[in-house]
């Protein structure tokens, strides 16, 4: 999926499309309830809550070795951990459950459901066609810290993780740390960090400064990667199959575990293994990012 700007903010598709999906189901109970004078408004709300809580207690307990020891952060959804595939099940349990309960509203929460999951696929099938990532490899040519030139093609071969990022990007200070453990973690995966449109002099006194031992850490001055691969806001990270396609993004600051889950589906992508992890933790939700 791709992504829209709107002033500093960057919203993913994912995200506008929930939105609006939301926005029609709402839109279609109000409507029913002016000329019929029934409500499911509240029954609609309470699936959408109750289905938001379970896919984020699953994702967390899919992912809980990265969230004991910050308990805290299971807290904190601006990660974009979440289950899809588990918070559709929940609301389509929902739904059912409220409609079983009550006779009298079952055809308008029905009507409202349907409203809604309507807009969310045909706005996924658009979205796909138009705003489906590029799955060719970009033809950059970065910068090494020490002024040698590095073609981004060579670096492919085996999954990859790509992050967009500059020095004065807060969110991307944060995460730092997070993808300094991965790239230790995962010897089979790539970690590239492309720093965008500042010096060598500036990244290598952060790097000092925070105490970071990266590899990879190189500079594209003209921001060609993020052209290339419609990438706008920061932090921004790109995850690349073996076979140089890109697969998946993350648009804003990456937790250990939303990490963990798209490095598990790149290097899955080409065994076709899969496990109750792999479902539980399937699907981010959307992601928000504001630079």
């Amino acid at each position: 999926m791709g992504q829209v700007s709107i002033g500093p903010a960057v919203f993913p598709i994912d995200f506008l499309l929930l939105l609006s999906a939301m926005l029609a189901g709402f839109s279609v109970a109000k409507r029913i309830r002016r000329r019929k004078n029934i409500d499911v408004e509240p029954l609609l709300l309470r699936v959408l809550i109750a289905s938001l809580i379970v896919a984020r207690v699953i994702f967390v307990i899919a992912y809980f070795d990265m969230y004991k020891n910050a308990p805290w952060g299971m807290l904190d959804i601006r990660d974009g951990g979440f289950s899809s595939a588990a918070g559709m099940l929940a609301a389509a349990a929902g739904i059912a459950w409220y409609a079983w309960r009550t006779p009298g509203g079952r055809g308008p929460l029905l009507l409202s459901a349907l409203a809604g999951g309507t807009t969310w696929a045909v706005g996924a099938v658009a979205a796909t066609a138009v705003f489906a990532v590029p799955v060719q490899m970009p033809e950059v040519e970065l910068v090494r810290l020490d002024g040698s030139s590095v073609e981004f093609s060579s670096l492919t071969g085996k999954p990859m993780v790509v992050n967009l990022w500059a020095t004065w990007c807060p969110p991307c200070i944060r995460e730092m740390p997070v993808l300094q453990d991965a790239q230790k973690n995962n010897p089979d995966v790539v970690f590239v960090f492309a720093n965008q449109g500042e010096s060598a002099d500036t990244i290598q006194k952060f790097l000092d400064r925070e105490g970071l031992s990266l590899d990879n850490v190189l500079l594209d001055p003209r921001l060609e990667l993020g052209r290339q691969t419609e990438s706008q806001g920061l932090p921004t990270t790109l995850f690349f199959d073996a076979r140089g396609a890109l697969v998946d993004r993350r648009i804003g600051e990456l937790s250990a575990a939303t990490l963990a889950q798209r490095i598990r589906g790149i290097t899955r992508r080409d065994t076709g293994r899969g496990s109750l992890q792999d479902w539980m933790s399937s699907g981010p939700f959307p992601d928000i990012c504001t630079v």
